[in-house]
């Protein structure tokens, strides 16, 4: 695959993280399938790792299609307390 054809994709997958809402995961399968390249999960998957905003371009969101919560390039630990700390404002009793 071209460079091109890789920085494309890259940026469409960076535009499909920023429309996971707050709070809330997604698969890798069901990401992507919205970016409509439902057979491409592993080769979506693998340039997560080259997020170098791994806050700003929210990739913490994107779990396993299981419910576990994968890897993560500043570590599983806290990719777990980023979940459940945006989970918490949804979850917080009145």
């Amino acid at each position: 695959m071209s460079n091109s054809n890789k920085d494309t994709i890259k940026t469409k997958l960076w535009q499909a993280l920023l429309k996971i809402p707050f709070g809330q995961t997604v698969s890798y399968s069901q990401l992507a399938k919205n970016m409509g390249m439902p057979k491409h999960t592993r080769y979506i998957s693998s340039f997560l790792k080259e997020n170098s905003l791994p806050i700003s371009i929210p990739c913490h969101r994107v779990i396993r299609k299981s419910g576990e919560y994968g890897k993560f390039g500043l570590g599983k630990e806290f990719k777990v307390y980023l979940i459940e700390w945006e989970s918490s404002f949804f979850n917080k009793k009145t």
